[in-house]
């Protein structure tokens, strides 16, 4: 009783009868990442559970020009578009600083596929020795 009473206060949560206690404790701050894990594992989910990296990479590729392409065409044509145009230079500036926001973020993206898919590298090679 006394136990159940200290983990409901540490975790501040109301407590009901049918869920067990919260017994998830913080990964130390050494352990965690930028973004990393806030607890521990529950071991419930698989030990070699990763993000499909390689699809991540496709897409990143595929889009990333894409998207530049995008944005340099709605911009040349923002700039190129009368007054009495259809779709109006405002919008066709809102649509190429939509298409620049999604290039950033695909190549941000993709730098970061690189980088994990770097370490995951280096990481195997150095674990096989």
């Amino acid at each position: 009783m006394a136990h159940e009473k200290r983990s409901q206060q540490q975790t501040n949560r109301p407590q009901s009868r049918n869920t067990p206690p919260d017994t998830r404790r913080p990964v130390p701050r050494s352990r965690s990442g930028f973004i990393g894990r806030r607890y521990q594992r529950s071991g419930t989910e698989p030990v070699t559970a990763r993000s499909a990296l390689g699809l991540r990479l496709l897409l990143a590729i595929c889009f990333t020009p894409l998207f530049i392409a995008a944005t340099v065409l709605f911009a040349v044509w923002s700039t190129r578009s009368g007054p009495g145009s259809s779709p109006t230079s405002s919008q066709l500036a809102g649509l190429a600083g939509a298409c620049g926001a999604l290039a950033l973020i695909s190549a941000v993206d993709l730098v970061v596929i690189l980088r994990r898919r770097r370490s995951e590298r280096l990481h195997r090679h150095t674990a096989v020795r």
